[in-house]
């Protein structure tokens, strides 16, 4: 699916499920809410993949780029033949990240990216609601995040995976953790470089094409 379209999906399908869940718990609603959360997910391409950002830069992209993979075999069924074609990798390539014990239980391992998913849009909510604490009384603003479980499965249901090839997935690992590491060190890019164990050159270059 296009971003173009998951973007008809939030309005037509997520945003009402957001809109119930303030009349609901809230007694209100707030299209400042609703509109960002809506934003925050729609620029989330990697929701329900782990992103570690206490690796260096190139462990940390190859530990991504194999739970890329094993979650693209998650959500085919094991096919590894359907990954290769949907990532442009050749299956050995495949074979080599995703270890064969694992690709074997894949089809026992379903609901992993789910729970993923879901628990990085109750980490949205929760993360939005945090700005409106000042203005919401605070009886009703803890209901609502008592219900985020129940919410952001809600969410969870109607969204479509955002269709990806392994380079683009790469490509959105790179901004985030970049700009990750990037406000950890007060945006000084020598100290980042030599945190991340990454050439400053490279750096630089990596920025750049990344228009950051």
């Amino acid at each position: 699916m296009t971003k173009k379209a998951l973007e008809e999906v939030l309005e037509k399908k997520v945003e009402p499920v957001i809109e119930e869940a303030m009349k609901k718990f809230l007694g209100i609603r707030i299209s400042e809410i609703k509109g960002e959360i809506s934003d925050k997910i729609l620029n989330s391409p990697l929701l329900g993949l782990n992103i570690d950002f206490n690796l260096p830069f190139k462990e940390a992209k190859k530990k991504f780029k194999k739970a890329f993979l094993q979650k693209l075999l998650q959500t085919h069924h094991g096919n590894i033949s359907e990954v290769a074609r949907l990532t442009g990798v050749d299956r050995r390539s495949i074979h080599r990240l995703v270890e064969k014990k694992k690709s074997q239980k894949i089809r026992k391992d379903l609901l992993k990216p789910y729970y993923l998913k879901q628990k990085e849009v109750e980490g949205i909510i929760e993360n939005v609601l945090d700005s409106y604490k000042s203005i919401i009384r605070e009886e009703k603003i803890d209901n609502f995040y008592e219900a985020t479980p129940e919410i952001s499965k809600n969410i969870v249901d109607e969204l479509p995976d955002l269709d990806l090839n392994l380079k683009e997935a790469e490509e959105e690992f790179e901004k985030i953790y970049l700009l990750r590491k990037l406000g950890e060190n007060n945006n000084d890019l020598t100290i980042t470089s030599q945190k991340i164990k990454l050439r400053y050159e490279t750096l630089i270059r990596k920025l750049k094409k990344l228009e950051i």
